[in-house]
């Protein structure tokens, strides 16, 4: 089947899913959602994934209509409905292949148009299970090069960064602009000139050997793999500082890469105009990654995966 979907807990075919046009989530971004991957096809991080649904769905006052698990017994009933059919992909990485890619979303639900959330009957749950498409394994070997937007005079940036919501418009005119200058990610710069996280990432550098990595207090998201990758480089007796990151600072390291869910550990060897470092994945961000692929399973030799052989 390759892709699954299921909205309040019934089981559709993809293309005949459907979400009404008065649900808040489609007229607001009125809604919280998550992004899981799986290890041969087992939901990763599920725990943390699940938590921080709950503290999104909290901070914008959403009641969650479901446990933690009973969404849970969802996300692995739909993965499994995904098993089989999947295509060929050469230039895969190896840890994505027929793995999944699961979404889940709960929005404030349907009812009178207007934005008051009292309006709204009944919130709605979707899970999608789709094939996951991660960067190439070309990219883990050669890096990629980021864009940055925003910066002094700028938009602001709306909504809570603190929480994972349905509002994007920010996020996507920000890949607009990395795409038109052939960057694989947008980094998001503040008012002050740092950068604070990528559109879907989050930003780190290394420096002297240690990693710094802007504060959750920097108005970012808590990534849930963020959070696993200052874990292990402590494990490694890799210095993490969380300070702020200015763009400058970031261009003049010696290495840097963004960590999500389906990016892994991914190298980032050009800002804007500029090389970071050598302008080639470095060691420690190999190190790291190494150590991530071991922890997290599926299945291959990860020692060289940010080599340049």
């Amino acid at each position: 089947m390759t892709t699954a979907v299921s909205i309040d807990g019934v089981l559709v075919p993809a293309g005949e899913a459907r979400v009404p046009v008065f649900d808040r989530g489609f007229l607001y971004g009125d809604s919280v959602y998550e992004v899981v991957r799986t290890y041969d096809l087992a939901p990763f991080e599920l725990e943390a994934h699940l938590g921080r649904l709950a503290a999104s769905a909290e901070r914008i006052f959403l009641p969650l209509p479901w446990s933690g698990q009973r969404l849970e017994q969802e996300i692995r009933r739909v993965v499994e409905a995904s098993r089989g059919g999947d295509e060929a992909e050469p230039a895969a990485a190896p840890w994505n292949l027929g793995e999944r890619s699961v979404r889940v979303v709960v929005t404030r639900g349907s009812g009178e148009m207007g934005l008051d959330p009292a309006l709204a009957t009944r919130p709605l749950v979707a899970v999608l299970a789709l094939p996951l498409r991660g960067p190439p394994l070309a990219a883990y070997r050669e890096g990629v090069s980021g864009w940055p937007f925003g910066g002094p005079g700028a938009p602001l940036r709306g909504g809570d960064p603190g929480a994972k919501t349905g509002e994007h418009l920010f996020h996507v005119l920000a890949m607009r602009e990395a795409r038109a200058h052939e960057g694989h990610e947008a980094l998001l710069v503040d008012r002050g000139g740092c950068v604070t996280e990528g559109a879907s990432s989050n930003v780190f550098a290394v420096r002297g050997g240690a990693l710094e990595t802007p504060p959750i207090q920097a108005g970012i998201l808590a990534g849930v793999t963020r959070a696993r990758v200052i874990a292990l480089a402590r494990e490694l007796g890799v210095a993490v500082r969380e300070v702020p990151l200015p763009l400058a600072s970031l261009n003049g390291a010696d290495e840097a890469f963004l960590t999500s869910t389906v990016r892994e550990i991914l190298p980032l060897v050009r800002v804007g105009d500029r090389p970071v470092g050598s302008g080639a994945p470095g060691p420690v961000t190999a190190r790291i990654h190494a150590s991530f692929r071991n922890r997290a399973g599926g299945g291959h030799e990860s020692g060289k995966v940010a080599s340049r052989e």
